[in-house]
């Protein structure tokens, strides 16, 4: 039998390191792809911190509307009709059942209802995954969302054949009802003046003393005035902008409604009290005891606008739901944040940043903006580059050949033989006017002194010369005033036309929901901003190059007249 071995203490402490190491593996979360066949996943995340809705207590059964657009989804790499989509969990492993109201590939606008098991308060962790991107998946969706059970009622107006009927008993209205473009979730209904009638059901009645919820969205055009629920003993009635519920004998006015805008109204009995929610807001009670509430259900009697998603429910719903629901489902669409991702992208977090979502909204026309902005950068750039070389060269040279001209004596006319300075503007003058005097044989022995109309000869060739000399220190100059002209109305230009083609989309698909319109003029923008980043470098370069060409023309207008005088005195006539 061996002796054991004392264990080292640097082998003991890498033991521990890798223990250490492994438990923090085995706690990291893992973020696996759902499935490999299913390329795209984006997260939609509702925000229930104090920054985003805020919530009092856990929530159930919650109904989502998540509206897909261009900015949060990638309807290139899904199927036409989004028979590919799949919803996970938070968990990233449940498939949650879900239901596609809408889904246009076109305009790329969609509405996906999907029902969330639970929401807790205070996390921004409440979330779903949706898969898409599988052009094998099968046709068939991946399955129908579950009818809450405490539902006694559910209108989507979504159903193309026979609008308005209930999704829960099959309940239909008893007259045609006119289909809503412009609803708040895809398919609505139009209120023109007329009610909605939905007849009497043994399966809607709800007893005395019992609970019930009843909710909608709906939309008054402006004056509008009338009832917009009614049922039995229950009412709900708009007059001059303000809401008023009526059960019984007992009223419960509530706040003021803007008209032209979409508003979740939710009135909740509870037994023996009752509440009025106007977009998740409480905004009165009362203690009054449920009465027995049976007949046909009303809606929009008297009144122009339009309605959409009408629900009866056996429960009072809690005002944490409420809130939830009127927050998730309005068309501002505040609580839900996306996240897109690609498969590889192992950390989960892969977010294409808000640059790839503009750069992905971009219209073909900004593309061409773009585009003749980038050519239009390079060439400034170029420029700015190449004549910042060519200035400083010209200085250099300028200022060493000025310091030989300024100290030669008698040797005047023999400077270029001491060097020559192929990058100064101030030799080639020189050697203008030293061509000039070698005509008129200055310098030789027994030349005749230069008389007053010679000297004028030699200035003006010399002045030719710088002005030659002028025209190639500016040359390309306007190149550099083009790209700050002419940027900014390019990247405007594209900007306007993005803009128009968003909202033409928009109107198309009938969907006024600021998340469908914010990517695409957002990235409309993006060419004014290309314009803009051509325009400010080019000003700022063409400022800077025209102040030191300034100083050099300054330079050469100076030694013009130093070396004519020069001339005058060595050579002229006395």
């Amino acid at each position: 039998m061996h002796a054991s071995q004392p264990v080292s203490p640097l082998r003991a402490t890498l033991g521990r390191l890798a223990l250490a190491i492994g438990l923090l593996a085995a706690m990291a979360p893992a973020h696996a792809w759902w499935n490999e066949d299913w390329p795209q996943r984006t997260r939609y995340a509702l925000d229930t911190t104090d920054r985003g809705q805020p919530l009092a207590e856990a929530v159930t059964g919650v109904p989502l509307a998540i509206r897909l657009h261009s900015g949060n989804f990638d309807f290139l790499g899904a199927q036409d009709d989004g028979r590919d989509l799949r919803v996970l969990a938070a968990d990233d492993k449940t498939v949650l059942a879900h239901r596609l109201e809408r889904f246009d590939a076109t305009n790329e606008l969609a509405v996906l209802w999907v029902q969330l098991p639970t929401v807790a308060p205070g996390s921004d962790k409440n979330a779903v995954y949706i898969y898409s991107g599988n052009a094998q998946a099968p046709a068939e969706a991946a399955g129908a969302m579950p009818v809450d059970a405490a539902l006694k009622l559910a209108v989507h107006f979504d159903e193309p054949a026979a609008l308005g009927t209930d999704a829960v008993a099959g309940l239909k209205a008893t007259a045609a009802l006119t289909p809503e473009a412009n609803a708040l979730l895809a398919g609505g209904a139009k209120l023109a003046g007329t009610a909605l009638v939905w007849p009497s059901a043994d399966s809607l009645k709800i007893a005395a003393n019992g609970a019930a919820t009843l909710s909608l969205w709906w939309r008054a055009d402006a004056g509008a005035a009338g009832t917009l629920l009614a049922w039995g003993p229950l009412g709900v009635t708009l007059q001059n902008g303000q809401l008023a519920a009526r059960i019984g004998t007992a009223t419960l006015n509530g706040g003021a409604v803007a008209a032209g805008t979409w508003a979740h109204l939710a009135l909740v009995l509870e037994g023996n009290r009752a509440r009025l929610h106007v977009n998740g807001v409480e905004v009165a009670q009362a203690a009054v005891a449920t009465p027995e509430l049976a007949g046909e259900l009303r809606v929009g009697d008297g009144l122009r606008g339009a309605i959409d998603e009408l629900q009866i429910a056996d429960t009072a719903r809690s005002p944490a739901w409420l809130t939830l629901v009127a927050a998730s489902q309005g068309s501002e669409g505040k609580l839900v944040k996306a996240t897109m991702e690609s498969a590889g992208e192992a950390d989960g977090g892969g977010n294409h940043g808000y640059m790839g979502i503009l750069v992905k909204n971009l219209t073909i026309d900004a593309w061409v903006v773009i585009l003749i902005l980038g050519f239009m950068f390079v060439l400034a750039a170029f420029v700015m580059v190449t004549k910042l070389r060519y200035i400083g060269l010209a200085d250099r040279d300028n200022r060493q050949f000025l310091g030989r001209f300024r100290q030669a004596t008698t040797e005047l006319l023999q400077l270029d033989q001491g060097g020559s300075h192929p990058h100064s503007s101030l030799f080639r003058l020189y050697a203008a006017g030293q061509r000039e005097l070698k005509k008129r044989r200055i310098g030789e022995a027994g030349a005749a002194p230069l008389s007053g109309a010679s000297l004028d000869a030699v200035k003006a060739s010399v002045d030719a010369d710088l002005v030659r000399e002028s025209h190639k220190l500016n040359a390309q100059m306007v190149w550099l005033t083009i790209a700050i002209s002419g940027g900014p109305f390019l990247g405007l230009l594209g900007t306007v036309v993005g803009v128009m083609i968003t909202f033409a989309a928009i109107a198309a698909a009938g969907d006024v929901n600021v998340n469908a319109i914010a990517p695409g003029i957002a990235a409309a923008l993006l060419a004014t901003v290309a314009g803009l980043a051509v325009a400010i470098p080019a000003l700022f370069g063409y400022n800077y190059l025209a102040s030191r060409i300034k100083n050099i023309s300054a330079d050469m207008q100076i030694f013009v007249d130093e070396f004519i005088t020069r001339v005058a005195e060595e050579f002229g006539a006395r």
